[in-house]
């Protein structure tokens, strides 16, 4: 029988701690969690005092989007309800399905991604912007 799916952080005994959307089954007298796209979640700081996380797949060597654990592997686990992560999750889970499903396996660069224009836009945007003037070309 399988409970009903909840978002949660996962410590598992190797140390790895990884943030799920989570499903609880019993498979042969033996309590089984369901994964689905588990990820690592990296705090990152910048100067001064903001941060930001860096999401990436718990696997990175494999496509499946679902993983069974043994119970016996888990150190702690807690259901997590902070709207922000599972908001920044299920982002990261969309972009993650929206590249298996293109066909060429090609990204569009925009500006969500860091395009902000070619390299001689930039130069120009640059010049203007520090009022510097071309190399001398003789």
């Amino acid at each position: 029988m399988i409970e009903d799916d909840f978002y949660a952080t996962l410590k598992l005994k190797t140390g790895e701690e990884i943030f799920a959307k989570v499903a609880a089954t019993d498979e042969e007298d033996r309590m089984m969690l369901l994964v689905t796209n588990p990820i690592v979640v990296e705090e990152i700081k910048f100067r001064g005092q903001s941060a930001g996380y860096k999401m990436e797949p718990w696997l990175k060597t494999t496509t499946d989007d679902m993983f069974i654990l043994n119970m016996d592997d888990i150190l702690t686990m807690t259901e997590s309800s902070d709207f922000e992560m599972i908001s920044m999750y299920q982002k990261y889970v969309r972009k993650a399905q929206s590249r298996d499903d293109d066909t060429n396996n090609h990204q569009v660069l925009d500006r969500d991604t860091g395009l902000l224009s070619n390299v001689h836009d930039a130069k120009e945007l640059l010049e203007k912007l520090y009022k510097l003037k071309p190399p001398y070309q003789p």
